[in-house]
């Protein structure tokens, strides 16, 4: 069982910088992503960041270029730099871990964090 707690989430200017951060707890693996999804009021939630143990990222086009995804293994912790925020990336941002043990796979969220951008 993994459980994670998302932070960093507030109000910010368009143009403007925010980093969250998750940590997870609980039996985690030694295969494992993590990342980061959001969702916008009216909007399903849609696929932002994730990054592998190795160092291995992803991210979404409407993000690519001004968001960071970065961890620390040590920590079980996984971050996320948004800078040049705009209005569009005001959503509930969740922290997800895949894992992988022999044939299984888990999936797990934390509680989300908002981020509002607006002037």
């Amino acid at each position: 069982q993994v459980q994670l707690a998302e932070s960093g989430g507030g109000l910010v200017q368009p143009g403007g910088s925010l980093r969250l951060s998750c940590a997870a707890s609980g039996t985690i693996f030694s295969i494992n992503i993590m990342g980061w999804y959001r969702q916008a009021p009216g909007k399903q939630r849609e696929f932002v960041a994730e990054i592998s143990r190795g160092g291995g990222a992803m991210y979404a086009d409407s993000v690519k270029g001004r968001f960071t995804i970065s961890r620390d293994n040590a920590k079980n912790t996984v971050y996320l730099q948004m800078n040049s925020l705009k209005s569009e990336d005001t959503a509930v941002y969740y922290c997800n871990m895949y894992q992988l043990a022999s044939a299984l796979t888990y999936h797990y969220w934390g509680q989300g964090t908002q981020v509002t951008v607006s002037s």
